[in-house]
């Protein structure tokens, strides 16, 4: 367990609907949440102020339905969408553990979530409330990666933290090739140009251009979301490194 004070004060946790899944790979798993939830409320205990992207992956898959010959506004539309029902369920697990919350919304839906305003998400992180965005950017092409450095900006966040299902960033793709070796840094331009898969394009560069760091780690252990607040080596730190291409495990 990590000790003394958090390397960062407030951060964008960019959450992939996997993550909601559990064992399943489908669906809302009551456990997986509860367990994302504890991890997250421990971090906030601490003193972290915390703002969260959802994926909807588990849900639906836009670009997946345009593959199969839906027009892309509209599954992208509906993805969208979907990313609200987990946006809810962890602001449920997150209340029952005593965290204060609000969950805002690119797509209105004021029955259930507020309308994505940035100076009440500022008011609300500054009153201590995590703050969970939902609805990605409100509008089709483009993905919850884009919307998570988007907001992570618009709430002058110190890092963005994409949890994922790998340990990092691999010099090439480790599900095809065995001698893949982790990256435990990397530059923006360089993982751009090598296509690394850190996020897409156009978050990645949107994340170059305002030197916003970009963690990316495996959320397989919960604990590492708290491990990475707290400045351990976890996954990679994706950055500005001048006059160096990459730095290998």
């Amino acid at each position: 367990m990590s000790n003394g004070q958090p390397k960062y004060g407030r951060v964008l946790l960019k959450l992939s609907g996997t993550a909601f899944a559990g064992a399943n790979g489908y669906g809302i798993d009551g456990d997986a949440v509860g367990h994302l939830a504890t991890a997250i409320a421990e971090v906030h205990a601490a003193g972290v102020s915390l703002a969260i992207v959802c994926g909807a992956g588990n849900v639906l898959r836009g670009a997946q339905l345009a593959q199969k010959g839906m027009d892309r506004a509209t599954a992208d539309y509906m993805g969208m969408v979907a990313t609200v029902l987990n946006a809810l369920a962890l602001q449920n697990a997150l209340e029952e553990l005593g965290r204060q919350t609000r969950v805002q919304t690119a797509i209105e839906m004021r029955e259930v979530a507020e309308p994505f305003i940035r100076r009440r998400a500022l008011r609300h992180l500054e009153k201590d409330r995590i703050v969970i965005f939902a609805g990605g950017t409100g509008n089709p092409f483009f993905t919850t990666d884009t919307t998570g450095v988007l907001r992570a900006m618009e709430v002058q966040a110190e890092v963005i933290m994409k949890a994922t299902n790998v340990d990092g960033v691999y010099d090439c793709d480790p599900r095809t090739n065995p001698d893949a070796k982790l990256l435990t840094e990397v530059d923006y331009s360089y993982a751009l140009q090598h296509e690394l898969g850190v996020m897409d394009a156009t978050a990645l560069a949107l994340a170059r251009d305002n030197d916003l760091p970009v963690v990316v780690f495996n959320l397989t252990d919960t604990a590492n979301i708290r491990r990475v607040v707290f400045g351990e080596s976890i996954g990679t730190l994706v950055r500005r490194i001048p006059n160096v291409e990459a730095h290998r495990e």
